[in-house]
């Protein structure tokens, strides 16, 4: 059954009372109703009421028991974004604070991106940034992301997928990190549901089959366990088995290639004891009633994970030769277990007050620093993935200092989490005492020293190939900015050149200041030359500045052929004609047609006079004729005077997703409309895009444009363009 709106804000005011002044219930009333107007007259895919949403994200805020200025913004969340409120009327009725939140947590909506995945980026870009400034940002999206999970099956099958997939990637690891294992186990169960649905479901029935026989054999080890601590009069707040979640079974399954079946540590015994030296001592009587597995014990209280975790973690042999995982831990660590940085920060008045763990979420500054480095939207999306998802390892200094890395991290990842001038001067490492080569890949536990140097003038350009860390990656691209700027700039500028000659790109177009300029600030740099040194040292890729670019180009192109370009006219003269060309103002010159353009009948063209070839003829809109107009006095008008007969070359460019008989088709068109094809050029991208150049022979623009519309309704085609510059 249904609850009613009134039983359900009758219920968050229930779960915030016991923390909460009666001028905060009035406060999340008034919320409640300021939302509930304008979101008015708005429904869910479910057919709910749209208010529903904004209510339910405050509900599980309010189970985390966050400040009333969370909850409150909970409930707006969605009004600037969704509806006619301004963040003006938010500010205006509910002070600056509530209004930066729910400004943290509204997507970008007006700026233009040239990509979904571009967009993706911004978007997370914006909350890490509001997130460094207030974490309460983020708690608000994943409750969020958490009730629209929950009600996704109203969604269409392809949005279901998508909006998983991003869950599974960004919103469960960023959960995980705050240690809100409550919230990412349910968003990874969910997230399975639609991502596999065939899989999920199979393992669901499954493990319900065995779950009768599990509960006997739980209660079986619970109940020997419990005999054997009050033996031992160590009080027990709390014993209790728990099954894994399905994400996490059906992880491993995938990774280690095994069935249900071959999983035996399918649950957890969980015990909550009343203090660190009852944890101990529960550990010693475990290890002595069952066999623990070598290499499986984690000792998570003296060395936390960075997300504040913090338990003991063994798995044993259990009576009937079964393995199983036992987690030992107080109620303050199982609170924070549960909660992570919601259970251990407090807010009052605006301000953030945090416990002496603040320092543990470094992390969260330190990803704000190296997301400022990368301006490559895929770049940046796969760093954020590696710095959320990737398992950390934990490793040594040889003073017993405990540096955590992400997984398949190497010595160089270690000496640039010690400090920047460590990476830059080192020449080697030891692990364990012992030499080991720079990609070597870190193990838990080992103790790692790095050997520096004053002869060593930085790090190599091929680190950035083995480093695995986000950070690593940003501290190695800032020394090469710095230190090697003018050859950074050169070497960009040749990247740049040689991506553009590969996708065909006019020089001259491509490489104009106000084309640069407009790309460079596109991409968050103040010059061209920031840009070049971007790119020389590899903070963003030259194929998306050539792509980039080429948009740019098309906007130029068009502007620059629409504009009537003004020539003065020669004195009277008798034509000239010559090759179906009359040259006014001159008799008897040779005429050439310029191979920069290669105008065909129907173009607008103009004439060049060259010291020692005669005319050359360009169409109006060359590239190569804005430098010729510095010379009027060489500049001749003519025009077209041809033949029926009469054959002249004009290039194609041919964009096609590559397929089999791809270019078979394309020959076959042309010999039907009986054009001549003197040259064939192609090659296909990585991407599996086929670039075609075709020079054709045609007697007209008209014939050239008749056969550019056949061209595009070839399967496969996306893209037919007459090449500007030949």
């Amino acid at each position: 059954m249904k609850r009613s709106l009134s039983d359900k804000l009758n219920e968050l005011i229930e779960k915030v009372k016991k923390y909460a002044s009666e001028e905060d219930i009035n406060l999340i009333k008034k919320a409640f109703e300021f939302a509930q107007k304008y979101h008015d007259g708005q429904a869910r895919s479910s057919g709910e009421p749209y208010i529903v949403h904004p209510l339910e994200v405050a509900l599980i805020l309010a189970d985390l028991e966050l400040d009333i200025a969370s909850i409150v913004a909970g409930l707006l969340h969605d009004v600037v974004e969704d509806t006619s409120a301004s963040l003006e009327d938010v500010e205006r009725e509910f002070g600056k604070e509530i209004a930066e939140l729910v400004d943290g947590v509204t997507k970008l909506g007006k700026l233009e991106f040239t990509s979904k995945l571009e967009r993706q980026a911004e978007n997370y870009r914006k909350m890490l940034i509001a997130m460094a400034k207030d974490i309460r940002v983020i708690l608000i999206k994943l409750a969020d992301r958490l009730h629209n999970m929950r009600t996704l099956k109203y969604l269409p099958p392809e949005k279901q997928r998508q909006k998983a997939q991003e869950t599974i990637d960004i919103y469960a690891p960023l959960a995980h990190r705050l240690g809100i294992s409550k919230i990412k186990w349910e968003l990874e169960d969910l997230s399975l549901r639609y991502l596999d649905p065939e899989g999920y479901y199979d393992l669901v029935e499954k493990i319900a089959k065995k779950r009768v026989e599990r509960e006997e054999y739980i209660k079986k080890i619970i109940s020997l366990i419990s005999e054997k601590l009050k033996e031992a009069n160590i009080e027990v707040g709390q014993i209790d088995g728990r099954p894994k979640h399905f994400y996490s079974i059906y992880r491993k399954m995938k990774e280690q290639g095994k069935t249900l079946e071959e999983i035996y540590d399918l649950f957890a015994i969980r015990i909550i004891v009343n203090s660190v030296k009852d944890c101990y001592g529960v550990l010693g009587i475990i290890h002595t009633l069952f066999k623990p597995m070598p290499g499986r014990f984690k000792d998570y209280i003296a060395m936390p994970k960075p997300n504040m975790y913090q338990s003991l973690h063994t798995t044993v042999i259990g009576p009937e030769g079964e393995p199983f995982e036992v987690q030992i831990r107080t109620f303050d660590m199982h609170r924070t277990a549960e909660y992570g940085i919601a259970a251990h920060w407090k807010y009052k008045e605006g301000r953030i007050k945090s416990t002496d763990e603040d320092e543990k979420f470094a992390w969260l500054r330190e990803l704000l620093e190296w997301q400022k480095e990368l301006k490559d939207a895929k770049e940046f999306m796969e760093s954020l993935k590696i710095n959320l998802f990737s398992d950390e390892v934990f490793v040594f200094t040889p003073k017993g200092d405990v540096i955590s890395l992400p997984q398949g991290s190497t010595p160089i990842d270690f000496a640039y989490a010690i400090h920047s001038e460590i990476g830059n001067k080192m020449a080697g490492a030891k692990v364990n005492g012992k030499l080991v080569p720079i990609d070597y890949e870190l193990k838990n536990g080992d103790i790692v020293e790095i050997i520096t140097s004053p002869n060593v003038h930085g790090p190599s350009q091929d680190w950035l190939k083995i480093v695995k860390s986000p950070q690593a990656k940003s501290k190695i691209n800032a020394w090469f900015k710095k230190e090697r700027k003018e050859e950074n700039i050169q070497k960009g500028k040749d990247i740049l050149e040689k991506e553009l000659k590969k996708l065909n790109l006019p020089l001259q177009f491509a490489l104009k200041e106000d084309v640069l300029q407009a790309v460079s600030q596109r991409y968050g740099y103040r010059t061209p030359e920031d840009m070049f040194a971007a790119l020389g040292y590899g903070g963003i890729t030259a194929t998306k500045v050539a792509l980039r670019i080429k948009e740019e180009i098309k906007k130029y192109i068009k502007e620059d052929g629409e504009r009537e370009l003004q020539i003065e006219k020669p004195k009277p003269a008798k034509a000239s004609s010559n090759n179906g060309i009359l040259v006014k103002g001159v008799e008897n010159v040779l005429v050439r047609f310029a191979k920069c353009c290669n105008p065909v009948p129907g173009d607008e063209v103009i004439g060049y006079i060259t010291r020692g070839r005669g005319v050359s003829i360009h169409r109006r809109d060359c590239p190569n004729v804005e430098q010729y107009l510095k010379e009027p006095e060489r500049i001749v008008e003519a025009e077209w005077n041809v033949t029926k007969d009469a054959k002249f070359d004009a290039t194609i460019n041919v964009l096609a997703n590559d397929r089999a008989g791809i270019l078979m088709d394309i020959t076959n068109l042309l010999g039907e409309n009986k054009i001549s094809v003197k040259a064939i050029q192609g090659r296909t991208t990585r991407d599996r895009i086929a670039n075609i150049n075709l020079t054709v022979e045609i007697s007209s623009t008209e014939q050239l444009e008749k056969i550019i519309r056949k061209l595009r309704k070839i399967d496969s085609v996306f893209e037919v363009q007459r090449v500007k510059g030949g």
